[in-house]
């Protein structure tokens, strides 16, 4: 499915999307833990709240995935949100076909959210395909769906 149409956002101004190949069933919200955990890390908090200024929600909830609230989910994807107040951000996770996405696409909602993102930006894309081959190793060692 196209990306616009899970996004949740009326606008895209940056997307960006990184796929692996697996053999590991999982169910899309199972690659999305595996990816970020049940609640974010150190290193994330201080990326998505201290200089994105993200709203994350507190403590392990079956709603979010590392403070990330689902905001909707089909068969092979599930879209996390968040925002803060000068942009909002939507993590795609598709799984389907020997394959696991992750999409970022992000609205800026005030002209601070383009100036803050652009340099935050090229360290992500160099972390996200690391992330992807850590959480590949992770999902391996989950129970199969059913």
């Amino acid at each position: 499915m196209a990306v616009h149409a899970l996004s949740s956002l009326s606008r895209i101004d940056y997307v960006d999307h990184f796929t692996v190949s697996t053999d590991v069933e999982a169910t899309p919200e199972q690659w999305a833990r595996a990816m970020f955990g049940d609640v974010p890390s150190a290193a994330e908090r201080l990326i998505w709240r201290g200089f994105l200024g993200l709203r994350l929600s507190r403590g392990r909830s079956p709603d979010t995935v590392a403070g990330w609230r689902i905001t909707g989910r089909g068969d092979d994807w599930i879209r996390l949100e968040t925002a803060s107040w000068f942009m909002t951000a939507n993590l795609l996770v598709q799984a389907s076909g020997g394959q696991v996405s992750l999409t970022t696409c992000i609205r800026y909602d005030r002209l601070l959210g383009r100036g803050v993102w652009t340099p935050l930006s090229a360290v992500h894309r160099r972390l996200v395909p690391r992330m992807l081959r850590a959480a590949k190793h992770r999902a391996a060692t989950l129970p199969t769906p059913a």
